[in-house]
């Protein structure tokens, strides 16, 4: 088995549903696979019963298709390249719609809600004292973006009339293209794409609505300041380990007389990906997993519970439509990050630009 058979069939997949094993941890004890529910019933037996069907079915599943994976690449040597990393989605994706079917269906018919006062509490301090953006650890990835072009300019002309464009295992190149702007430099143009888009979506996440406990909001107020902190640090690093691995890619293409090793060329953006998701272990969503305040005697219970909104999440609760909620971002249901409101039309056209820019981009790059 090479190394991208390795790391995309068995690697990718055990990552994937080692990742969708930990979910139920990362999110809110009120969102069991993203249903909306009352503190009191975060340790509800449905909950805890669906929660251990969920990660028995997601590490039965995620074993198979390892060991397919391992069969295919090295017994039966024909290549499905992404097809085991897919199915390991798709096994995971289907253990947490049985275990959401079955929390909504005992939420509705004993009534969770009833009886309950529901709330929305909202910080005008964090509008008007708001943490400070991170802006200081945007420098690497800034840094890396312009010294790969500094390199760029000074090679491009000794680079011969064709250049390497892909590479083996081992580092030999195996595809060639005509030299031009668009073939050496887009390494440098990926890099100010990636950095650009990670930086708008760190910021605008960064400024996204709180999602705040009205049992306990100044509790949940402290929590949110530094998940939101942590997490855009946490992603600006991301950056700047994508910007090193494709600095890597473009020494290749620059350098044909030198071999670079394809799989050292990931060990800087696996790094990255692996801080985002220690960060995010460690905080969970929104700060759920964290303390309010080291020292702080924890607030009282003001005995109010978050609105029950699951109407307004579509598609098991993974897409949010509301036409009168005028947020951009709004935080997932189940998982790290954040979503598009798809309800709003900026939401909306934001999204599609996400999206449509790369695919424009690299077109013209390529010709």
């Amino acid at each position: 088995m090479n190394g991208a058979d390795m790391l995309v069939n068995v690697f990718v997949p055990a990552v994937l549903a080692a990742l969708a094993w930990w979910m139920p941890s990362l999110t809110s004890p009120t969102l069991p696979f993203g249903v909306r529910s009352p503190y009191a019933r975060a340790d509800d037996p449905v909950v805890v019963e669906q929660r251990r069907q969920y990660r028995r079915q997601v590490a039965a599943s995620g074993a198979v298709l390892i060991t397919v994976g391992v069969l295919v690449s090295s017994v039966f040597r024909f290549g499905i390249p992404g097809v085991i990393p897919l199915l390991t989605v798709a096994a995971c994706l289907a253990a947490y719609s049985r275990a959401r079917v079955a929390v909504m269906a005992v939420k509705q018919r004993e009534n969770w809600y009833g009886g309950l006062r529901q709330g929305v509490v909202a910080d005008t301090a964090l509008r008007t004292d708001p943490e400070r953006f991170p802006w200081l650890w945007a420098v690497p990835a800034l840094l890396i973006c312009i010294g790969t072009t500094v390199v760029g300019v000074l090679r491009y002309p000794s680079l011969p009339d064709r250049i390497p464009v892909h590479f083996t295992d081992s580092g030999s190149a195996d595809r060639f293209a005509a030299r031009s702007i668009g073939t050496a430099f887009f390494p440098v143009f990926a890099q100010a794409t990636l950095t650009v888009l990670l930086l708008a979506l760190t910021w605008m996440s960064f400024q996204a609505r709180a999602d705040l406990d009205p049992a306990r909001p100044a509790d949940s107020a402290r929590r949110h300041r530094r998940f939101s902190v942590r997490t855009a640090i946490s992603l600006l690093l991301l950056a700047a380990s994508a910007d090193l691995t494709l600095l890597a890619g473009a020494w290749a293409m620059w350098h044909p007389d030198q071999r670079v090793s394809p799989a050292l060329s990931l060990l800087p953006i696996l790094a990255g990906l692996a801080v985002v998701i220690g960060i995010a272990v460690r905080t969970g969503q929104g700060g759920s997993r964290m303390p309010a305040q080291d020292g702080a005697v924890t607030e009282e219970n003001t005995g109010m519970v978050r609105r029950d909104d699951d109407q307004y999440w579509r598609l098991l609760g993974s897409v949010y439509v509301n036409r009168a909620d005028p947020a951009l971002l709004v935080q997932k249901r189940f998982g790290i990050g954040w979503t598009f409101n798809l309800g709003n039309p900026r939401g909306v056209a934001l999204l599609l630009g996400i999206v449509l820019a790369p695919a424009l981009i690299v077109p013209l790059l390529v010709h």
